[in-house]
């Protein structure tokens, strides 16, 4: 947690679908960089291996799912659903939701607790807002970017009860 203008802050990472070490060897650097800068990780699932995991939660403390690609040792170790209330924003973590049509009103169904649903599975940067208030934010890939234009992760901060300073990262060049 770090002070804020607003009151207390937690700098937070948000990542998913890292396929290590299938799609890459390791994160790239800059994602190790932005692990170094978080007060909290968030990893909306698809790891492949726990040696992930266990890298991150050295450095950060961690908050994730497993997902359709993870095995059973990340099953074991890890949720479906995450929830935690950081500052305040009460955040749940799933790896998929569907259909990105009617997706806003399924997770707002789904999710009702919910100020924040962080997700993955897809690969594709979102960031929406459902009809009743809940953020849907899928940070995308920093190491797989299928059909997209960039690999990509989210950095927030979480202050007050909201997220602040939400910010897509897009990564240029070859992954490691």
């Amino acid at each position: 947690m770090r002070a804020y203008a607003r009151g207390m802050a937690t700098r937070l990472l948000l990542l998913a679908d890292t396929h290590l070490p299938k799609r890459a060897r390791r994160l790239p650097d800059e994602v190790w960089a932005a692990v170094d800068a978080a007060d909290l990780v968030v990893h909306a699932g698809d790891w492949v291996e726990t040696s992930l995991l266990d890298e991150l939660e050295a450095r950060a403390p961690v908050l994730g799912v497993w997902g359709n690609n993870d095995g059973s040792e990340l099953r074991a170790r890890l949720p479906e659903v995450a929830r935690r209330t950081v500052e305040g924003v009460r955040m749940e973590v799933v790896h998929e939701t569907g259909a990105a049509q009617g997706r806003e009103r399924r997770c707002e169904a789904a999710h009702p607790d919910a100020d924040v649903l962080v997700f993955g599975h897809s690969h594709i940067p979102w960031d929406t807002v459902s009809p009743g208030g809940l953020r849907l934010l899928n940070p995308g890939s920093p190491t797989d970017r299928r059909r997209q234009p960039h690999r990509t992760y989210m950095t927030a901060t979480a202050v007050d009860g909201a997220l602040h300073e939400l910010v897509l990262h897009r990564m240029e060049g070859p992954v490691g």
